[in-house]
């Protein structure tokens, strides 16, 4: 993989298959699922304050993708998002607060690798929550509405997982995280290769 290694403080409760749905969790990670939602969640704590998070979070293209088009710090603003032919995305942030929390809204969607091209991802809200647990500052990453039941469930999974975890956590605790430089990422083509072939 791309990144390199760092330790994850990973809290709360281990991932669950209430639905009786498959979980793949390749790294025997502990996840937070919301009750009744099973949205893909996962938390970290780091010793940096609330407004580094913040300003991390918000620094999409130092720890996602430097594959993006438009402000991504700005409320109400709209931003692209695309990897190859396999995966584009439009943003929006509906809710900005300083120092606390960060939501983006899935415009437009397309996975070339799923059967629905189009309404994976739909819709749904990516939320960063940020605040102090213990002297340090906890960051909680929610998609709410990926699922096990969606198609890309697995890759999302992967993907998501090591761009919060390790990319993000990195860029907040270091300086420099470990985006997509370019198409030829070798993160996302060894997640092409595990589940798109």
């Amino acid at each position: 993989m791309l990144f390199g290694f760092f330790s994850s403080v990973l809290c709360a409760a281990p991932l669950t298959q209430q639905s009786g749905i498959p979980v793949h969790n390749p790294l025997n990670l502990q996840n937070k699922l919301i009750m009744n939602d099973q949205s893909f969640t996962v938390s970290l704590l780091v010793d940096q304050s609330p407004k580094e998070v913040f300003d991390a979070v918000n620094n999409v293209r130092g720890w996602w993708s430097e594959q993006i088009d438009g402000a991504t710090d700005q409320l109400n603003s709209e931003f692209k998002y695309h990897y190859k032919d396999l995966h584009q995305c439009r943003m929006k942030i509906t809710e900005m607060v300083p120092a606390k929390k960060v939501v983006w809204k899935v415009l437009d969607n397309y996975f070339s690798f799923t059967k629905d091209k189009t309404g994976q991802w739909k819709d749904s809200r990516i939320v960063f929550e940020i605040s102090e647990k213990d002297g340090r500052t906890e960051l909680i990453f929610t998609h709410v509405g990926l699922t096990p039941d969606e198609e890309c469930y697995n890759v999302c999974f992967d993907a998501w997982t090591g761009y919060i975890t390790k990319s993000l956590k990195s860029l907040i605790t270091t300086g420099t995280g470990n985006p997509t430089k370019d198409d030829h990422s070798k993160f996302n083509d060894d997640i092409q290769k595990k589940w798109i072939g």
